[in-house]
């Protein structure tokens, strides 16, 4: 009697997480740096200021490994988190520092965006990759020959959605998610003050995260295409 689950492609499954695990490290680790440099060792105590994932993933195993594999079997695509511990004594009394702070995870994911466009850009140019003739997740760019070129442009398709979809999601103006924690940048000190003790009221984490899920759909998927069309001008994708 059958399950009613496709088991995964093995290849499809590494490449997957390889593109996840390069995408939540690069963005805790970015947090951690930031901390570090604006005043609070709290990240660095724990060796988090690295692109090593181990110190990542020991810290958060079960939103780190458990629960993408799991998305991905049951869903074809991965989700999931790590976390980065911070002094919230440091952020009470310095709050445009952890706005910084804060910024630093999603901008990383932005870097990641634009170095995936530009090594398929590159390849393109030197007839590697080649423009697909429909987009999806996992599918930005794609490879003529198969094989390892056909292996690199799932990679990099991968690694560019998944940080758009972690740099769009983390900026939404709703606690938990980072973009909620950016805005004290614009506030005075006493203003940034009375807004961190506003939104880190645990009832308002969980309407985030509720609105969050519910709308992000909607808000990613025109974007996603926007991305794609400045990645292929003239293409006409839709």
């Amino acid at each position: 009697m059958s399950s009613g689950i496709a088991l995964p492609h093995w290849s499809d499954l590494v490449l997957w997480y390889l593109a996840f695990l390069m995408s939540i490290v690069a963005h805790e680790s970015a947090h951690a740096w930031a901390a570090l440099k604006l005043g609070d060792h709290t990240a660095h105590a724990e060796g988090l200021v690295t692109l090593d994932p181990v110190p990542h993933l020991r810290r958060e195993p079960f939103g780190a490994v458990v629960v993408p594999l799991l998305s991905y079997v049951f869903g074809g695509w991965m989700i999931g988190w790590a976390s980065t511990p911070y002094s919230r004594v440091w952020a009470q009394r310095a709050p445009k520092a952890a706005a910084l702070m804060a910024l630093a995870g999603p901008l990383a994911n932005l870097g990641l965006v634009i170095l995936a466009a530009l090594l398929i850009r590159v390849g393109i140019l030197f007839d590697y990759f080649r423009p697909p003739s429909k987009i999806g997740f996992s599918m930005v760019v794609t490879a003529p020959g198969g094989g390892v070129p056909e292996g690199l442009a799932m990679l990099l398709s991968i690694l560019f959605t998944i940080n758009l979809i972690l740099l769009v999601f983390n900026l939404l103006p709703l606690p938990p998610m980072d973009g909620s924690a950016i805005l004290p940048l614009v506030l005075s000190h006493d203003a940034a003050l009375r807004y961190r003790n506003l939104v880190q009221n645990s009832s308002l984490s969980f309407l985030g995260l509720f609105l969050a899920w519910k709308f992000f759909g909607e808000v990613f998927s025109p974007l996603h295409l926007m991305a794609i069309k400045l990645l292929y001008p003239g293409l006409g994708y839709h």
